[in-house]
């Protein structure tokens, strides 16, 4: 098709909205608590009566129970997303302004952060890596984690992880417990992970009250690739993607009418899972580049000699992946880079999950002799707002600094 990222983005339909639904479970959960949580539990969360608190020694006995080579992928993933996570992590800058006051610029954690781990259709311990060992590398007290499904796996990674404390709960109930709490559920600073239409518009309700990460919609991968990329690899990875279900989109871009023609059957088999596969043919690089930068991929990944240059000038994508070996695959769990991707072109202006969800910049300022300077400074901008005892408040420290 030709190169309008916009047609391709709406070939994805809009899902029926939950908005109504979804705005009716978190005023409920707010409202009622522990009582309708359960109810809430125990009609989507399938826990077979068990409750809502994972036990440790469950999450022990998961971990015992786990498979060796599942949990050596699990542990380097885990110190793989640490080092790469903990490099974010700044240390506070003094600043001294001319006035001679100084404004020190600090990054505080925040105490708790939960994170949503999707296990409806699939578990994803990837995702309890990814959230989990961010937050505790962004300094987090304590780290929660909703498991819906609570799958052995799962409860295997939040092991792995040393997760303070696992509920077996899912959907916008869940959210809703996190973000106002309940009797049991203690109320988290922090929302962050993928999920559902329903929790997904259940963090879009309640963001004002706790911070959330994003909102994540259906996934999606575009693969910027030339004549010289092998069919073989780049069908792969679209097909890797195409396993996320319905409404995936998985894009390849190329100059080369000859590897398009040459991967056209092998995306028959993605849109048999639901995905939508897409091929986009542009005249060169630099029309790639610009289709890439309209799209704004939640994956992008650049393949052979002309496009993976490219990387340097890529300013809207959730992560890229350079040469013929980056699959996006790898950063779906052992890269280090975090899967927590902005979906939906979000990626013009929003960012993958990191430390900087889990932190908040604050400032402390030192005036001292300052004040005069500043006083006389700001005094006349705080009565020009008619706000006159702004003024009078900077201007009784003038004398005190002379």
């Amino acid at each position: 098709m030709a190169a309008d990222a916009g047609a391709v983005r709406a070939l994805i339909a809009d899902g029926a909205s939950v908005a109504s639904d979804a705005a009716n479970i978190v005023e409920a959960v707010r409202r009622g608590g522990d009582a309708v949580l359960r109810e809430y539990v125990e009609r989507f969360d399938a826990t077979g009566g068990a409750t809502m608190l994972v036990n440790p020694a469950e999450l022990d006995a998961a971990l015992a129970a786990l498979d060796p080579a599942v949990r050596t992928g699990l542990e380097l993933a885990i110190e793989n997303v640490g080092i790469v996570a903990r490099a974010g992590v700044g240390e506070p800058v003094e600043v001294r302004l001319p006035q001679g006051h100084t404004v020190i610029l600090r990054e505080v954690p925040v105490r708790r952060a939960a994170i949503y781990a999707p296990g409806g259709r699939n578990p994803y311990p990837s995702t309890v890596v990814m959230g989990a060992v961010t937050a505790r590398a962004a300094g987090v007290e304590e780290v929660v984690v909703c498991a819906g499904g609570s799958h052995p796996v799962m409860l295997a990674a939040c092991a792995l992880c040393e997760v303070d404390t696992v509920y077996r709960m899912g959907g916008a109930h869940a959210v809703a417990a996190l973000a106002y709490g309940t009797e049991t559920i203690g109320r988290v600073d922090v929302i962050a992970g993928p999920g559902g239409l329903y929790a997904q518009e259940a963090k879009r309700l309640v963001s004002g009250a706790v911070g959330v990460d994003g909102f994540f919609g259906p996934s999606d991968v575009l693969v910027l690739a030339d004549g010289d990329a092998d069919p073989v690899l780049v069908a792969a990875d679209l097909l890797a993607q195409a396993e996320h279900g319905a409404d995936t989109l998985t894009v390849l871009c190329s100059d080369s009418s000859a590897l398009l023609d040459a991967l056209e059957p092998l995306l028959r088999d993605a849109r048999e899972t639901g995905a939508v596969a897409v091929t986009v043919l542009v005249d060169g690089p630099a029309a790639a580049l610009a289709f890439a930068e309209a799209f704004a991929p939640e994956h992008l990944e650049l393949v052979g000699e002309a496009m993976e240059p490219l990387a340097a000038d890529v300013r809207s994508a959730g992560c890229v992946f350079v040469d013929s070996a980056g699959a996006t695959a790898f950063g779906d769990y052992v890269a280090g880079s975090n899967h927590c991707l902005p979906t939906g072109g979000a990626a013009r202006y929003a960012s993958g999950l990191s430390v900087r969800h889990f932190r908040r910049r604050m400032s402390e300022v030192r005036i001292g002799d300052a004040a005069a300077a500043l006083a006389a400074a700001g005094a006349p901008v705080a009565r020009a707002e008619g706000l006159v005892e702004h003024a009078s408040s900077m201007e009784m420290r003038q004398d005190e600094s002379r």
